[in-house]
């Protein structure tokens, strides 16, 4: 049996690069987690912020290389870090 294992850590204040997408203007973009929310997490680029459909993006986490499935994600964070 696979076991499928939960990003459990929260991601606000993370770096991140997105690695997919489906929109392929967002790939490459990089920066830090702003915000996130059931389906879509806030990215800062400088002076902007981006929101991106958690559902439409694979991003990785700058500091420890860590790829994520945003699909796999989409939960409020709170319930993602309580493991419901």
């Amino acid at each position: 049996m696979v076991r499928k294992t939960i990003f459990p850590h929260e991601l606000v204040g993370r770096e991140i690069e997105i690695i997919s997408s489906k929109n392929k203007s967002h790939e490459g973009m990089k920066g830090k987690i702003v915000d996130e929310t059931k389906m879509t997490i806030k990215i800062q680029q400088k002076k902007e912020i981006k929101t991106l459909l958690k559902s439409n993006i694979t991003f990785k986490l700058l500091l420890t290389d860590e790829i994520i499935v945003g699909m796999e994600i989409i939960k409020r964070p709170e319930d993602r870090l309580k493991g419901k």
